[in-house]
C-alpha cells in the first residue's frame, strides 16, 4: 500500500468534515448580514431544491407538494425539474413570470400528452394555488403535505384538508374542489388527489372562493409584467435573467441561509447543493441588477467558503465536500467592488475584505513559475469526488474551463503543483483582481495593502507583456517546459483587455484579426471556446468548442477598457440573439451552446436552466447603464 501522509492543515480538515458534516464553516462579521439572511428565509416560496411544484414556508418547514401521476399507472412524479430535452424526464416544465421573493409564480407543465398550469401567490401570509387544465385530463394531481428538513412539527390530513401543526401555530390547506378517493397513489404523505378535469385552487388560510383567488393571482400576475414591462427594449432579457436567478434561488436548511447555486439539477447531483467559485460570483454580480440582498447573499456565501489554505475553492457542496486542492477564476474581488459602486454600503466591503485579501496572496504563492501564473492542484488528500486530484486534470478544473483543447498535452510539475503552461487568462484575471483589491484597499483606508497589492498588479503586468507575439497580433500562452509559444487560441487570449494590459493598438489587432476572422472566432454564433480552426473545436464538447456565457462577457468586460465599440456592439447583439433563440424555442437557460447552429438542448453535457447562461443578456444591461 501507499504510505500516506497527512500534513496538519488537512488533519483539520478531515476532522472538520467528519465532526461538522453537514454545516459548513463560515466566518460572518457583521449585524448586517446576519440580519439580512433572517430576512431573506421568511415567507412562501419555492425554497426546496428538488421540485419546481412544492411550495414551502419559512421558517416552519411547512411544504404543499404538486405530484402528478394517473389512475392505474405506477408512475408517479414527485419532483420537477426543468431540464433539457436530452435529458427525457417524463415531465417538461416552462417558468413563466415570477417574483424574486416566490409572491409570485407561474409555470406550465406538460406529461403524458396533457398541459396545465400552475399559479401562485400569497396573501395576508397564505398560499394560494391555481391550477388550470389546458383541457379535460386524465391526469391525477395530489398534494402532499410535507415537512422539510427534519423540522419539528406534524403533518396530517383532516375533512380533506392538509394539517401543518407546529408550536405557534397550526397551518391548515383547503381547496375550492372536490378530493377524490385514491388509494392507490403511490405516496405515503398526508395528500389530498384531485382530478385534472376542471380548474381549481389549493389555498391555506382563510376560506376563499375560487374566483377570489383568480382576482388576487390576476393582480399580482399584473404588478410583476408591470415590473418586466418596465425595462422597455430589455424587458425580455430582463424576464430571463430574473426568471432563472430566482427560481435556482434555494434554502440551505444546515446553514441557515438563502443561496442561489448554478441550477437545482447540480444541487441534485451533488447531494443538496452545489456552489462555484466563478459561477457564483457571476450570479451574484447579475442578481445586483435587480435584487440588492440576493447580490449580497451570494457573493459574501461563496467568498465564506476560503479554505484555511487561503483560497476561495472551485466547488463548495454538501457533507464537507469542497475541492481541497485547487480554486478557480479570480473574478471575486470584481464583482464586488461593482455592486458596492451601486449601493455604496461598507459594511459588504468589511464582510468580505480579510478573505479577498488572502486569497490574492495565495495565488503569487502557490501558482506561480519562473514569474508567470498557471493553473494548479495542491497535493493534498481529502476530495471526496472519485475523480483523482494532483495532476493536469485536476489544474484544468481550476481552470474552469476542464476540458479546453488550449490544456491537450500540457504536463504537470509535481514540484510546484501547476500545469507547464504561463496562461494569459489567469494572469489577465490576477492582474484585474490586484487592481479591484487595490480600489478596495483604498476605499477602506488600508493604504498598507493597496500598496503591496499595486506592486503584485505591475510585476504580473510586466510579465504578462512577454506573452504579446507580434507576428500573431495576440498574446499567447507558452509552455514552460519547452519554452515556447502555444498556438491554441481560445477567449482567455483577449483576457489581457480585462487587465488593462495592453495597448490600444495592440487591442485593435486582437479585435481586427482574430474576433472578427470567421477561421477562428467570427461567425453566426460567437465566441467559441476554441477557435473553429483548433481540431478539438469540432468534438462540441463542452469547452471544446461550444459557447459559453462566462467568456462572452468577460471579453466584453476587456472590450470596455478599449475603443472597439463595433465589436463591443456585435458581441452583445450576437450573444443576446443566441441566448433568445433558445429562450423562446423551450424558455431554456443553457450551461453552454452549439457554436455551430446554436442550439443549446444538442447535448447532454448542456444542463437546461444553469444560471449563467443570462450573462449573455445581461452585457446589454451593463450596455445601457441599468446594472
Amino acid at each position: 500500500m501507499k504510505k500516506i501522509t497527512i500534513i496538519p492543515s488537512l488533519l483539520f480538515l478531515l476532522l472538520y468534515v467528519s465532526i461538522n458534516a453537514q454545516p459548513v464553516s463560515r466566518n460572518i462579521k457583521t449585524a448586517e448580514y446576519k440580519a439580512l439572511q433572517q430576512k431573506l428565509a421568511s415567507g412562501w416560496n419555492s425554497w426546496y431544491n428538488n421540485s419546481f411544484t412544492s411550495y414551502a414556508l419559512l421558517p416552519e418547514g411547512f411544504s404543499i407538494n404538486l405530484c402528478f401521476t394517473k389512475p392505474g399507472d405506477p408512475a408517479y412524479v414527485r419532483e420537477t425539474f426543468k431540464t433539457s430535452s436530452f435529458a427525457k424526464r417524463p415531465e417538461k416544465i416552462t417558468p413563466g413570470l415570477r417574483t424574486d421573493d416566490g409572491s409570485y409564480t407561474s409555470l406550465t407543465i406538460e406529461y403524458q400528452g396533457d398541459k396545465f398550469s400552475i399559479q401562485t401567490t400569497t396573501d395576508e401570509n397564505d398560499e394560494l394555488i391555481l391550477i388550470t387544465p389546458e383541457k379535460k385530463s386524465s391526469l391525477y394531481l395530489c398534494a402532499e403535505a410535507g415537512l422539510l428538513w427534519n423540522y419539528e412539527g406534524s403533518i396530517a390530513v383532516q375533512d380533506n384538508k392538509l394539517l401543518g401543526k407546529f408550536n405557534s401555530r397550526t397551518i391548515t390547506v383547503s381547496t375550492t374542489g372536490t378530493p377524490i378517493l385514491d388509494a392507490y397513489a403511490v405516496t405515503t404523505a398526508p395528500h389530498l388527489t384531485f382530478s385534472l378535469e376542471h380548474e381549481f385552487a389549493i389555498y391555506t388560510g382563510k376560506t376563499r372562493t375560487l374566483q377570489q383567488i383568480k382576482n388576487i393571482l390576476e393582480q399580482k400576475h399584473n404588478q410583476q409584467q408591470k415590473r418586466v414591462d418596465g425595462y422597455g427594449a430589455l424587458s425580455e432579457s430582463f424576464k430571463a435573467m430574473q426568471t432563472i436567478l430566482a427560481w435556482n434561488t434555494i434554502y440551505d436548511a444546515p446553514n441557515k441561509r438563502v443561496i442561489t447555486p448554478v441550477s437545482r439539477n447540480w444541487n441534485n447531483g451533488w447531494g443538496g447543493f452545489v456552489l462555484f467559485d466563478w459561477d457564483t460570483y457571476f450570479a451574484s454580480y447579475m442578481l445586483s441588477s435587480f435584487n440588492k440582498d440576493l447580490a449580497y447573499a451570494n457573493a459574501i456565501e461563496i467568498t465564506k467558503a476560503i479554505t484555511p489554505e487561503g483560497f476561495i475553492p472551485n466547488y463548495q457542496s454538501t457533507f464537507g465536500n469542497t475541492s481541497w486542492d485547487r480554486s478557480q477564476p479570480p473574478i471575486g474581488s470584481t464583482v464586488i467592488l461593482e455592486i458596492y459602486k451601486k449601493f455604496k454600503e461598507k459594511w459588504f466591503l468589511n464582510e468580505v475584505y480579510d478573505e479577498l485579501l488572502t486569497w490574492n496572496r495565495w495565488w503569487p504563492k502557490n501558482r506561480d513559475d519562473k514569474g508567470y501564473l498557471c493553473w494548479g492542484s495542491n497535493n493534498i488528500i481529502g476530495e471526496s469526488k472519485s475523480f483523482d486530484i494532483h495532476n493536469t486534470e485536476a489544474a484544468k478544473l481550476e481552470s474552469g474551463l476542464d476540458n479546453s483543447p488550449m490544456y491537450d498535452s500540457v504536463p504537470f510539475n509535481a514540484q510546484t503543483n501547476t500545469m507547464q503552461l504561463a496562461d494569459v487568462g489567469l494572469m489577465s484575471l490576477y492582474i484585474m483582481d490586484c487592481h479591484s483589491m487595490e480600489e478596495i484597499s483604498n476605499i477602506l483606508g488600508k493604504t498598507a495593502e493597496a500598496n503591496e497589492i499595486h506592486k503584485r498588479a505591475v510585476f504580473y503586468t510586466n510579465q504578462l507583456a512577454t506573452l504579446w507575439d507580434e507576428k500573431s497580433g495576440i498574446f499567447l500562452n507558452k509552455r514552460l517546459d519547452k519554452d515556447e509559444k502555444s498556438y491554441r487560441l481560445s477567449p482567455t487570449n483577449f483576457y489581457p483587455m480585462l487587465a488593462k494590459a495592453c495597448t490600444e493598438k495592440q487591442a485593435e489587432r486582437m479585435i481586427r484579426e482574430h474576433y472578427f476572422n470567421t477561421n477562428e472566432f467570427y461567425g453566426d454564433y460567437i465566441m467559441p471556446s476554441i477557435s473553429r480552426n483548433d481540431p478539438g473545436f469540432k468534438d462540441n464538447d463542452y469547452w471544446r468548442g461550444r459557447i459559453w456565457g462566462p467568456m462572452n462577457f468577460l471579453v466584453y468586460m476587456g472590450m470596455r477598457n478599449y475603443d472597439v465599440k463595433d465589436a463591443r456592439a456585435d458581441l452583445i447583439a450576437k450573444s443576446k440573439n443566441l441566448f433568445m433563440q433558445n429562450w423562446k424555442e423551450d424558455g431554456g437557460v443553457y450551461e453552454n451552446y452549439n457554436s455551430v447552429n446554436g442550439k443549446g438542448s444538442d447535448v447532454g453535457s448542456a444542463d437546461g436552466f444553469y444560471h449563467w447562461g443570462g450573462l449573455l443578456v445581461f452585457m446589454e444591461f451593463l450596455e445601457e447603464g441599468k446594472k
